[in-house]
């Protein structure tokens, strides 16, 4: 595993605590109302969480990526809406930013997102491309010193609040991947809105929303890189995004183990508690061995971003191993604390339903398998 240093620790305890004291005592509020938490994310502005890994110049916390994924961890590890939040606008809808903009749209975006100022969104799901990106169906049309969008995407992370949004559209048909290109569209601008908000199985209390573009006009100084350069952005940005729902799922795999731990430390049946049981001991062993191989393979992971080697197969492997461990200790939290597990009285039925969108969303567990496969066999 990645070697912790002195700032990794002190990120974690800063980041723990606050969650804790001011998101924890709201997790099941925001997830029962479905009402987004604005008081806790303007919260977050000002201690750096809404820009860990970008540079203080930028208005960021000036962190890697490692002390990144912890802070993701200990906000998932009690919230998961709010950890998807924060994952979202800082891998999906800063980093292309960051990474790919030019220093005009750095200044005009980036400072006011990595402060926390603005969240920031990324428009790549569509109704007819999901686990296809390369079928994109959104179009851009140049008409001077515009470009004029029309199309429509779908399950956008805080899509509707967003003040900026990274958006994928052809920009030149018959050449696939190559002639898609990302554009910055600004929220407000005549066009582009925001369609029906879904009500979800979990993450309840993160925006989840369509958004329309029609004649929409976007100047062309918002395009992200150069024309055709769209498909690679999105997927480079993918890698990272990768490592931010594996930390989420090590956040809610961890939030579920903490519960169940206790629970068996206070639940009393046959005149002792359900954790001197041989039954409940396996559960919750196969889920501590399995949570921390999960969060070794993460934080290696990490350390390879920050150290600009490639990652993407370790990126896959991370979110597909991570995701599918969230599931099977949320199960296994349920099961610790029988009936009382399937009711909202406890929160690991939270855990377990904000979970399944972790082997779904940024890729599927089938297409991670894939990416991970073909890394092996394209030699």
């Amino acid at each position: 595993m990645a070697e912790l240093r002195e700032e990794h620790h002190m990120i974690r305890e800063m980041v723990r605590d606050f969650a804790t004291r001011e998101i924890e005592p709201r997790a099941a509020e925001i997830d029962e109302t479905t009402e987004f938490p604005w008081d806790v994310i303007e919260k977050m502005g000002p201690l750096g969480l809404m820009g860990i890994p970008f540079p203080e110049e930028w208005g960021g916390a000036g962190g890697d990526t490692l002390a990144y994924t912890i802070g993701v961890e200990e906000i998932s590890r009690v919230c998961g809406s709010t950890g998807i939040t924060v994952a979202a606008h800082t891998s999906l809808g800063t980093y292309p930013i960051y990474e790919f903009g030019t220093e005009e749209q750095k200044r005009k975006y980036l400072s006011r997102l990595a402060s926390g100022k603005a969240l920031g969104a990324f428009g790549l799901t569509e109704p007819n491309a999901g686990s296809d990106a390369a079928g994109t169906e959104t179009t851009a049309v140049r008409d001077g010193d515009h470009y004029v969008l029309n199309g429509q995407k779908c399950f956008i992370t805080s899509g509707s609040l967003a003040e900026v949004c990274v958006a994928t559209a052809i920009t030149e048909k018959g050449k696939g991947t190559h002639g898609i290109s990302a554009f910055l569209v600004e929220k407000g601008t005549p066009g582009f809105s925001a369609g029906k908000k879904e009500d979800k199985l979990g993450l309840r209390g993160s925006d989840t929303s369509e958004l329309v573009f029609e004649d929409c006009r976007v100047p062309a100084s918002n395009l992200l890189g150069r024309e055709g350069d769209g498909f690679e952005i999105f997927m480079k940005t993918l890698d990272g995004g990768r490592v931010s729902i594996g930390a989420m799922s090590l956040g809610i795999a961890q939030g579920a183990l903490d519960a169940s731990v206790k629970y068996a430390k206070e639940r009393k049946q046959f005149g002792r508690t359900i954790g001197s049981f041989q039954a409940i001991q396996n559960m919750i062993a196969d889920m501590a061995t399995e949570i921390e191989a999960a969060r070794r393979l993460l934080y290696h992971t990490s350390a390879l971003k920050d150290r600009a080697v490639p990652f993407s197969r370790e990126s896959a492997m991370s979110k597909l191993f991570a995701s599918e461990v969230a599931m099977r200790a949320t199960t296994k939290a349920i099961q610790i604390h029988g009936g009382y597990g399937y009711m909202k009285d406890y929160p690991v039925e939270r855990y377990f339903r904000d979970a399944k969108l972790l082997e779904i969303g940024e890729g599927t567990s089938e297409i991670q398998r894939l990416v991970i496969g073909r890394s092996f066999l394209r030699s």
